[in-house]
């Protein structure tokens, strides 16, 4: 098949295994920066152009499209749909993982294990939405922040209410959630490809930070998920119609919570805790759901 991945670094670990992976099945595959490539929407003629070169139909796109250029890399993602070239995940679907707010209003519709969470507009608010998490201590969740960035512990109900307020009056939205005292520190991480865990590991945040992101210093070990969890990240996946993410749960007293979806998730502390072959088995579903496109071959025009 020829493929064709964007994403902004090709040297990225996640982005360099992915490229070795489908080289090593046969296929062809470019890189293609998202921010480079420009469009031409034309009535049943939908073109794209990379490098003053117009690109060819690919049989399948893998969109690795960082959080900070998620509005123009989705339209990218979207002429190659209308183009009629696979998606690893579809546009629609990495829109909805994207918005937090949405993600979680859609998995709590389905009956998913979350944490007790509140949203609400302005710091008057600030008390009532404390209260409904439970009090204090509690997570304070930016919209928009990705890799442990944006989460805030507030151990006390004045701090939280004075971040809460701060906050508003910055006119930033935030989530507010429920902390779950019994996970200490870790959360686990399912890896999910086309509707099966392929691996998960369980993250530890240093110490002293409540955070178990590997960015931040976290430790990671490959773990065996329960039949509970398994159920939960699948679903979850399904729900919002993901075929690749990786599903960031807490261990509750009363089940796995899940706190994040994540449609673009790295690879490489997944591959070093686990030793399973993440890359691969992307490509795989690729060739198992991808048909190859009668005009993929020919070069751009």
């Amino acid at each position: 098949m020829k493929l064709a991945m964007l994403a902004r670094n090709a040297t990225l670990y996640s982005h360099r295994r992915i490229v070795e992976a489908a080289r090593a099945r046969g296929h062809d595959i470019d890189v293609i920066n998202t921010l480079q490539v420009h469009m031409n929407i034309t009535s049943s003629h939908p073109v794209l152009r990379h490098g003053g070169k117009t690109l060819p139909v690919y049989d399948a796109i893998i969109p690795r499209i960082g959080a900070s250029v998620t509005h123009y890399g989705l339209a990218v993602l979207r002429q190659f749909e209308i183009q009629g070239v696979f998606p690893l995940n579809e546009s629609v679907a990495i829109g909805r993982s994207r918005d937090k707010l949405r993600a979680l209003q859609l998995l709590a519709r389905e009956g998913i294990g979350m944490p007790v969470t509140a949203f609400a507009h302005g710091p008057r608010k600030a008390e009532d939405v404390i209260k409904e998490v439970g009090g204090a201590p509690c997570v304070i969740k930016l919209l928009e922040g990705t890799q442990g960035m944006g989460v805030i512990l507030a151990e006390t109900f004045p701090s939280a209410k004075s971040i809460i307020e701060a906050f508003s009056a910055a006119n930033i939205n935030i989530l507010v959630q429920e902390y779950i005292k019994e996970a200490a520190g870790s959360d686990v991480r399912a890896f999910v490809v086309g509707g099966e865990v392929v691996a998960a590991m369980k993250r530890t945040g240093r110490s002293g930070d409540f955070r178990s992101n590997l960015h931040r210093g976290g430790k990671a070990e490959g773990i065996k998920l329960n039949d509970d969890e398994q159920r939960t990240a699948i679903r979850a996946a399904e729900i919002l119609g993901l075929n690749v993410c990786g599903v960031d749960m807490l261990r509750a007293k009363r089940g796995p919570v899940v706190i994040e979806v994540n449609s673009s998730p790295g690879i490489e502390g997944m591959e070093t805790a686990t030793g399973v072959d993440i890359a691969t088995s992307m490509i795989q579903f690729l060739e198992r759901r991808a048909a190859p496109h009668s005009t993929a071959t020919k070069g751009a025009g």
